[in-house]
């Protein structure tokens, strides 16, 4: 599994403003049902319900929210990064602004923790972070995302 196989190159953006996790939810479901035909009330209550569960604000900036539902068909992801850091009661009580979600079938356990993994390996990554926050175009932060040497097999 490589990102590019979850991934939609038009789920990948650059938010100038977000006021709250709420609305990051609102602007991940938004993109979720642009790009991958997901009702985005779905969507938000989804990924409000696991985050319920505990923060996914992972440290170092980062936050990998994620949450299955019944409609989507296969494992998908949307990346976000925000021009100003947002509080999102991360482990290390920082402010995230690279924001990597995923959303998968309710039945796809095992492949939902593999895209997990592979996700949160790439976004451990101080190489590609860093590469990241440098730019703002979203095909470039798609490329960078994608590249072939940070994407190994889960």
């Amino acid at each position: 599994m490589f990102l590019g196989d979850i991934l939609n190159p038009s789920a990948v953006k650059t938010i100038n403003s977000c006021t709250s996790k709420k609305r990051l939810f609102h602007d991940l479901a938004e993109l979720a049902e642009g790009c991958y035909g997901l009702e985005a009330t779905g969507v938000i209550e989804a990924l409000i319900e696991r985050e319920g569960l505990g923060p996914t604000g992972v440290g170092n900036g980062i936050a990998l929210p994620h949450a299955r539902l019944e409609p989507v068909k296969s494992v998908s992801g949307i990346f976000l990064r925000l021009e100003k850091p947002l509080n999102f009661d991360s482990v290390d009580r920082q402010p995230v602004d690279l924001i990597f979600a995923l959303l998968a079938p309710k039945t796809q356990g095992v492949e939902h923790l593999k895209a997990l993994a592979l996700v949160a390996r790439t976004m451990r990554d101080p190489d590609v972070c860093t590469k990241l926050r440098a730019n703002v175009d979203p095909s470039t932060l798609y490329a960078i995302l994608t590249e072939v040497r940070t994407n190994q097999a889960a």
